[in-house]
């Protein structure tokens, strides 16, 4: 290990001299032409504001500064750029390169020339119709550059989802190239010093896996509630595979209930991201399935028709009919309910819906966020639900591209790709970063649109 490590640190060594020549380069001028998108972009990798020398009249350094100070104390992946409206900064493209180049999925805001402002968002930060009302709200209600964007940030602040980019550091880049140069020397010094490169992945890596974690706790505390609910089911159920009026479809339907409770809890004990709880749910609601079908053996009852489980709470078992209901100031729905949640509405009475905890008390589990896709996806399947959830606060999860379906119907549940502030490079949907009302990212003109038809 001590041998690996002093090769390790000797390589490093051996290529100081050229790391060293370009922070020397750094501090000459930048090999991107002046003003180019090159130069903006690699500005925006080190901070999450850049003004161009020829916008400066547009905001000055110090109100950039106090911009670049109130994005990083929010920890979120908002990039800021003024700019003059010039040819090398081309309107119908200018956000959809500038991502790009950035390579960052975020929200992008840019300020060109003297009134034009607009931004894009990829659909894991924020969504299209979010994006068009904050950029109208900063647009229609800010008499100048400098307000405007402070309108726009701190909305932007308030629900952009993700974190800040690790490129950013502690402290960044808008004050110019003395500052990047100093980070940079600065790493130098730490990679001499033992691969300090290395250790910043490992921190960027070590975050990501922290979000999953997190999120995947969220889940446990309700999947292992499913589970032991079922176990509870087994326990009452007053079968004996050996009595005599047992047939082998009944022993078949018990055994693959006693088959479905353990692999639902050895494929929680093995979950390690929260998509990896759908499986588990699966599993619980195949199971539920074969005890009404083992109970309609056992009492000469027609077989139960394969339904998805209760809409109301998973637990209740296997829906038998659907009927009209509402969630609190949504539109009606035809939804699947069990036996006691239908009769409950017919009489008007409030069905037993399934409560999670929240930051804000128990709450419906359609009510309690997108955490719960997952676990809703293995019950239900991701063709049903966004019908089911619109208007709630999971269905509108699931409508973003952020909560896909495959080929086979399925939900693509919590999604471990690249989240807000994660390095994706050029690769990105162009349809999932946009701004607001139609536009694809551009400043109107051309085939791009815009808000207003290029009132901009």
């Amino acid at each position: 290990m001590g041998t690996s490590l002093n090769r390790a640190r000797r390589g490093v060594l051996a290529l100081l001299p050229a790391m060293l020549l370009a922070v020397l380069a750094l501090a000459a001028p930048s090999a991107h032409a002046a003003g180019s998108l090159d130069t903006v972009a690699d500005a925006l990798k080190k901070s999450p504001v850049y003004v161009d020398p020829r916008a400066s009249a547009q905001l000055s350094s110090s109100d950039a500064a106090a911009l670049e100070k109130k994005i990083k104390d929010a920890g979120k992946p908002v990039f800021v750029a003024v700019l003059p409206d010039a040819p090398e900064y081309p309107r119908a493209t200018l956000l959809r390169l500038l991502r790009t180049k950035v390579g960052i999925t975020g929200v992008y805001a840019v300020h060109l020339g003297d009134k034009g402002f607009n931004a894009a968002a990829d659909a894991k930060v924020m969504s299209r119709s979010t994006v068009g009302n904050i950029v109208l709200d900063a647009k229609s209600s800010a008499a100048d550059p400098k307000a405007e964007l402070n309108t726009f940030v701190d909305q932007a602040d308030q629900v952009a989802k993700g974190h800040a980019p690790d490129s950013w550091g502690d402290s960044g880049g808008s004050s110019g190239s003395g500052a990047a140069v100093g980070a940079i020397a600065a790493g130098v010094i730490v990679l001499g010093a033992g691969g300090g490169g290395y250790v910043l992945y490992r921190r960027a890596k070590k975050r990501k896996a922290e979000r999953e974690l997190a999120a995947l706790d969220q889940l446990r505390t309700v999947v292992d509630e499913d589970i032991t609910a079922f176990g509870e089911e087994l326990e009452r159920l007053d079968f004996t595979p050996t009595d005599p009026s047992a047939t082998d479809a009944m022993r078949q339907d018990y055994t693959h209930a006693l088959d479905a409770y353990d692999r639902a809890k050895s494929l929680m004990t093995a979950a390690t991201r929260p998509d990896d709880v759908r499986p588990v749910t699966e599993a619980l609601e195949d199971g539920r399935f074969s005890l009404a079908t083992l109970a309609a053996r056992r009492s000469g009852a027609p077989l139960p028709e394969r339904r998805v489980p209760c809409f109301f709470d998973p637990r209740h078992g296997p829906s038998v009919r659907d009927v009209e209901w509402a969630p609190a100031g949504g539109a009606v729905r035809s939804v699947p309910a069990c036996a006691a949640d239908a009769s409950r509405i017919a009489d008007g009475a409030e069905p037993m819906t399934r409560h999670v905890q929240t930051a804000y008390g128990p709450q419906p589990y359609w009510d309690a966020g997108p955490a719960y896709a997952p676990w809703a996806g293995g019950y239900f399947g991701g063709g049903l639900l966004p019908g089911l959830l619109i208007g709630t606060m999971l269905g509108s999860a699931l409508s973003t591209p952020a909560y896909a379906y495959d080929g086979g119907g399925e939900m693509g549940g919590y999604d471990s790709g690249p989240q807000g502030g994660d390095f994706s490079g050029a690769d990105f949907n162009p349809n999932d970063f946009s701004g607001g009302f139609g536009d694809s990212g551009g400043f109107g003109g051309g085939d791009s649109g815009g808000f207003g038809g290029g009132d901009w």
